[in-house]
């Protein structure tokens, strides 16, 4: 009988929850500064200029932009990888089984946003807010996942977290088709150009990383100048990146995705998580007593 692959991302799910108790403890640590003597401090340095104009609409990036746009796209990329695995050799590849988590997301941003529009309907300035209740944060989602170790299903964490990537793509949807401005119709054909670049290479079977790489930077910066939340780069990229179905561990070196996810695994979860929690969860509550 044929072992199926353990991916890196389960390996991570299944650890001893240390990238999510790093997730947790550095988002305590934005709210507690936030809300300190250094909260000034901690803005500036966030909000940070940095380098040269990458993009006319944004202006020159803050390292706050770099978190979320830029290494965040990482984070969707190892997150794309899990999925694509799970589509095509996993718990996933038959839509009787990805019937329910896309039914469950689907629901998860639907019901949330019918209710803030039912409440808010009134007030057309709150109106154009439905789309934040329709988001899950994943990031801080497969923070929570990981703090539960293996005590935990794994069928579970893999539910969950495809209900969170479901979600997020949704959003993403959402931000690109009604909240972004001034599409750059050029910018975004030359992703277009870039990404069929890449399921070529897939469907070529080539091997090395450093051609899927290069393409995968560009793909980010197009989509960065096109309007488009540049994280969606990362799923994009994710899909083109080829799968050899295996009887092998997620290391093993003769598919190039087992190869990408494993080299991405440890620093997505110990360095780009962490950043996003610390750059973004620093909130004052000062006024709510």
């Amino acid at each position: 009988m044929a072992i199926k692959p353990v991916s890196a991302l389960r390996a991570f799910l299944d650890s001893e929850a240390a990238g999510g108790l790093i997730l947790i403890a550095t988002a305590c640590l934005a709210i507690i500064i936030a809300n300190s003597g250094w909260a000034q401090a901690y803005n500036d340095i966030l909000h940070f200029q940095t380098g040269p104009v990458l993009t006319p609409k944004l202006g020159a990036m803050s390292i706050h932009l770099w978190i979320n746009d830029g290494l965040m796209a990482i984070f969707f990329l190892l997150v794309g990888l899990e999925i694509k695995r799970e589509f095509v050799d996993g718990h996933l590849s038959s839509w009787s089984d990805r019937r329910l988590p896309i039914v469950a997301a689907i629901a998860g941003m639907a019901v949330p946003a019918a209710i803030y529009i039912a409440v808010t309907q009134a007030d057309p300035t709150l109106f154009r807010g439905w789309a934040i209740p329709a988001a899950t944060d994943i990031a801080f989602a497969i923070g929570v996942l990981a703090l539960l170790g293996s005590r935990a299903p794994a069928s579970l964490k893999l539910f969950l977290t495809t209900v969170a990537i479901v979600d997020d793509m949704g959003a993403v949807a959402i931000i690109a088709i009604f909240y972004s401005h001034e599409i750059n119709f050029v910018a975004l054909a030359c992703a277009a150009i870039l990404w069929f670049a890449m399921l070529g290479l897939g469907r070529w079977r080539a091997e090395r990383m450093w051609p899927f790489l290069i393409l995968a930077a560009l793909l980010w910066y197009a989509i960065l100048l096109s309007g488009v939340h540049a994280t969606i780069a990362g799923v994009l990229a994710a899909f083109a990146i080829p799968l050899r179905r295996t009887k092998a561990g997620p290391d093993a070196e003769d598919s190039l995705l087992h190869r990408l996810e494993h080299l991405l695994a440890k620093p997505v979860a110990f360095v780009i998580v962490p950043l996003f929690g610390f750059a973004n969860a620093g909130v004052s509550v000062a006024g709510l007593g």
